[in-house]
């Protein structure tokens, strides 16, 4: 069928009613959004954020209510999908913008491709990889890995994505949204080391939309996140509370879930797998912990400061 770009639809749409089909790549996947409030009759109040692509550039896809159930999990960082008779809406201005690995990428910041059950009914279809062909021009999925050894040189704010041997983790803990609020956030501190630094990577881990994964976080499993964010304290001594947060579009994986995943072929993440064949087994799992109380960032030596 006769398909249409992303930058088309840009110039386009106001025009039109019905779209062609899109070809596009996911880049970025956010945390599913439950937006239910007890007064809104709504049965599957849920909505995502999705950032694909084509060879024209990026823009913002939301999946709405209950296609969120059907579609939410299927829908990977990479995957590729044919789009039939979905909806073309004005951006969301307050939505998070993930930073793209790819600096040179054309963004479509002002359009959004809106998929509903109804209004009309979004068609969506998964392309297995094995057939997406090249001529298609979509663009692969980029990474900004970082070492341990070159996260003490980074802003605050830097988005990257990293890979480590888990040598703590913390239990489950709760923060609130809002001060008198009822939701809270649920999050875990994690340390992982790379071999590159004595220090490890210190990581402040939200619950994504991936349970499964964020509940088996272990020592020794090789742990990959995605879309972290620079966290460091400017006021005291900077180097030392320097630590990563995971941001709305961050992914985790652990062993067991790496398989296929398209960071398998970056290079850093390659000399990590090299890395962690030269290691002791069980000298690595003498120095893990588990568990416990994990106060961080750690309050001054003395009370006068606190």
């Amino acid at each position: 069928s006769k398909l249409t770009s992303l930058g088309q639809l840009e110039m386009t749409w106001r025009s039109r009613v019905h779209f062609h089909p899109l070809l596009v790549r996911v880049l970025h996947k956010s945390r599913l959004r439950y937006y239910g409030k007890p007064e809104k009759k709504l049965d599957m109040p849920y909505q995502a954020y999705f950032e694909v692509a084509d060879s024209s550039g990026m823009m913002s896809m939301v999946l709405w209510n209950s296609l969120c159930p059907e579609w939410y999990n299927s829908m990977k960082v990479g995957t590729v999908l044919l789009l039939e008779q979905y909806a073309i809406k004005t951006s969301y201005p307050f939505k998070t913008q993930p930073t793209p690995a790819d600096s040179q990428m054309k963004r479509f910041a002002t359009i959004e491709i809106s998929l509903n059950v109804r209004d009309p009914p979004t068609k969506i279809t998964i392309i297995p990889e094995e057939m997406v062909k090249p001529e298609w021009g979509l663009p692969e999925v980029k990474y900004r890995f970082i070492t341990r050894s070159e996260l003490d040189n980074l802003p605050n704010n830097h988005s990257c994505d990293v890979i480590g041997l888990v040598t703590f983790v913390g239990r489950a803990e709760r923060a609130r949204k809002k001060e008198h609020g009822e939701d809270f956030w649920l999050y875990r501190w994690a340390h992982a080391i790379d071999g590159t630094s004595d220090q490890p990577f210190i990581l402040e881990i939200f619950a994504t939309s991936q349970p499964d994964v964020f509940e088996r976080i272990h020592p020794m499993t090789y742990l990959v996140c995605t879309q972290m964010r620079v966290v460091r304290d400017l006021t005291e001594n900077p180097s030392s509370t320097i630590y990563l947060t995971t941001s709305n579009e961050s992914q985790i994986f652990i062993t067991g879930w790496h398989k296929g995943q398209p960071y398998t072929k970056d290079t850093k993440v390659k000399n990590f797998i090299q890395w962690t064949k030269t290691q002791n087994e069980a000298d690595q799992m003498k120095k893990t912990v588990i568990g416990g109380y994990y106060p961080f960032p750690r309050p001054p030596n003395n009370f006068l400061k606190y």
